[in-house]
C-alpha cells in the first residue's frame, strides 16, 4: 500500500505540474526574466504549494503516525553548511539556466528535447559527485 501511495502522490504531483504548464522551462524563465517579460505564474503555483503544504503538516502533525508507515520520516539535520548552500546554489544556477527543475524535467521527458537532455544528463552527474563528495 505504501507503493500505490507513493505513485498516487507522484502522480498528482506531475499532474499539477502538467496542469499549472510548469513543465514548460519558458514559463520558468519568464519569471526570472523581471525586466523583460514577467511571466508570474510560478510565484502562484508556488505560492499554492507552500499553503497546501502548510495546511497539509498542520493535520498531518496532529496524527500520531503516518497512514501507511510505521513513523514520520523527517530530517533532522537542521544546520546550514557548505554541502546545502552549495548545493542549493547549483540548483538556482541549473534551474536558472534550463528552465527544468527535478521534477517537471522528469515530467517532461515525454516531450524530450535536447536542453531536456542536458539538464538531465549534468543532473545524473550531479548526483554522482554528490554521492562521491558525501564519502
Amino acid at each position: 500500500m505504501k507503493m500505490v501511495m507513493g505513485y498516487v502522490a507522484g502522480l498528482l504531483f506531475g499532474l499539477g505540474l502538467a496542469i499549472s504548464g510548469m513543465t514548460d522551462p519558458a514559463r520558468v524563465l519568464g519569471f526570472l526574466d523581471i525586466a523583460g517579460a514577467w511571466d508570474p505564474t510560478l510565484m502562484f503555483v508556488l505560492g499554492g504549494a507552500v499553503v497546501t503544504s502548510f495546511v497539509g503538516y498542520r493535520l498531518v502533525f496532529k496524527q500520531n503516525a503516518p497512514l501507511f508507515g510505521e513513523r514520520f520520516q523527517l530530517p533532522t539535520k537542521q544546520d546550514l553548511d557548505s554541502k546545502l548552500l552549495g548545493g542549493a546554489a547549483l540548483f538556482g544556477i541549473g534551474w536558472g539556466l534550463s528552465g527544468y527543475c527535478p521534477g517537471p524535467a522528469i515530467a517532461s521527458i515525454g516531450g524530450i528535447s535536447l536542453p531536456l537532455a542536458a539538464m538531465l544528463v549534468t543532473m545524473v552527474i550531479g548526483w554522482f559527485a554528490a554521492q562521491r563528495l558525501s564519502r
